[in-house]
């Protein structure tokens, strides 16, 4: 049975969290990379399913281009210390504007991660997944006075 984790222990997990949610946001590829067991274990979704790290990290490359702007916000983190495991419940926010086909994917999800303390003394998800609470889609053309002001992934000469 685990055990109530101590502040810094929980502060560590809590903080690998955040990082692989920055990285994916920035799309950081090799820092978001680090966050993860090469043997990780992910799954958004019944049809988003993957094995190990090269395969997470493929996925998300090739599917967050530049037209797609992601932000994804964990917070009520629950975490469970285990020795050299963990286990944490999160609370999902997320937004995603896909630029090129003006529309906007709103989210909430409960991810259930498990964590591993590595070789090299840092803490790394093993095992990442969320089951949806609800998803919604809009088209952003349905709001007329909608515009997109700043977009750090595109290219400098397109103007929004």
């Amino acid at each position: 049975m685990g055990a109530n984790p101590e502040p810094a222990d929980q502060r560590t997990i809590e903080q690998l969290k955040y990082r692989y949610l920055r990285t994916l946001d920035l799309k950081l590829w090799d820092e978001f990379a680090d966050t993860l067991t090469e043997d990780v274990a992910a799954s958004y979704g019944a049809d988003l399913t993957f094995a190990g790290r090269e395969a997470v990290v493929d996925f998300m490359r090739a599917s967050l281009g530049p037209a797609i702007i992601t932000v994804h916000q964990c917070h009520h983190p629950e975490i469970t210390m285990d020795g050299d495991s963990a286990t944490g419940r999160w609370y999902l926010d997320d937004k995603v504007i896909i630029t090129e086909h003006r529309l906007l994917l709103t989210g909430a999800a409960f991810y259930d991660d498990e964590y591993r303390l590595c070789s090299d003394g840092r803490w790394r998800i093993s095992r990442t997944g969320y089951v949806r609470s609800y998803e919604a889609v809009q088209s952003l053309d349905d709001t007329p006075t909608w515009r997109l002001t700043a977009n750090r992934f595109a290219p400098a000469e397109v103007a929004e």
